[in-house]
């Protein structure tokens, strides 16, 4: 009888997904000086995949692309989720814990259909369901018109080949994963912020096994972990939800981290920008920061605050 596997990986179905798992067994199987047999990927279909003609925010939001996993992992079918910590939302129950993050990936946006954002033809029908994509879009170019799209990357490529719309966003890091380095034209993150924990891989275990911590530990990236865990306590003390439209960017150096954030009204004509220096791991640091975003944004950008994430 086999030993193995050591370990089961929940994971979605969805291509990007399955390859952001298969990156998760590498490293792991590269830690422990294991075959790739000790490590099992156990997949479903979320539901997030399941319904891709509206947008998320009207659905159920960010938990449908975690509940079927986090049932598994309840009941002992699993022993760790691979999540794109970015579709994970940001208060998680205290049965379960954020353990690892992999190496961060490309943290940008990629526009795919015109060079840059000034290229966009003058009312350029653009696709995304992503609030902060619409908004940074609109308050940049206010003449384009935002069309809904969601999918997996084939899926919205395909809907762009059609022609229903004239351009639309994809994450780097996703196009990466999956071979399509050649797609669409990267965004200066600079000027075009994110979306928090944006190309960053997750590892997700139950609270009270400690074994399976102590097996995840050694692939954990201790500078993506602290970037991405400032996001989401900005996340967080923003009071935000699927429909709040957030960008941020968290870069760390030497133990420190630089964070500029910027929250938007719906329609993209209202903008509050902030930044801040930190020490890694200091969470009370980006709730400072939300609460400035918060002093000095209008009514229409307070209007879509205030609510679980």
């Amino acid at each position: 009888m086999s030993e193995y596997p050591l370990l089961k990986l929940g994971t979605r179905r969805s291509p990007l997904a399955m390859a952001q798992a298969e990156e998760t067994r590498r490293r792991l199987c590269e830690a422990h000086g294991w075959p790739e047999e000790a490590v099992e990927l156990v997949s479903v279909v979320a539901s997030g995949d399941k319904v891709l003609d509206r947008p998320l925010s009207e659905i159920g939001g960010k938990a449908l692309w975690t509940k079927e996993l986090d049932a598994w992992l309840a009941d002992g079918l699993i022993d760790a989720s691979v999540h794109s910590l970015k579709d994970v939302e940001t208060v998680r129950p205290e049965s379960l814990l954020l353990t690892a993050i992999l190496p961060r990936a490309d943290k940008r946006d990629r526009l795919i259909g015109a060079d840059s954002i000034a290229a966009l033809a003058q009312g350029a029908i653009v696709g995304t369901s992503a609030p902060r994509r619409a908004a940074q879009l609109l308050h940049i170019r206010p003449d384009c018109k935002v069309v809904t799209f969601r999918g997996n990357v084939a899926t919205r490529l395909g809907k762009l080949a059609a022609g229903e719309a004239d351009a639309t966003f994809l994450a780097a890091a996703g196009l990466v994963r999956l071979g399509e380095d050649a797609v669409g034209h990267p965004l200066d993150q600079n000027d075009w912020l994110p979306a928090p924990a944006q190309g960053a891989i997750a590892l997700e275990c139950r609270t009270n096994d400690a074994a399976i911590q102590e097996l995840l530990a050694p692939i954990n990236h201790a500078p993506s972990y602290a970037e991405v865990m400032a996001e989401r306590a900005l996340l967080l003390a923003l009071g935000g939800n699927c429909h709040s439209p957030i960008a941020v960017l968290c870069d760390h150096k030497d133990g420190e981290l630089t964070m500029r954030a910027a929250i938007f009204s719906m329609d993209g004509a209202e903008r509050v920008e902030a930044s801040a220096q930190f020490a890694a791991g200091d969470l009370a640091a980006p709730a400072q920061l939300a609460a400035q975003l918060l002093e000095s944004a209008t009514p229409a950008i307070r209007a879509v605050f205030g609510g679980p994430q």
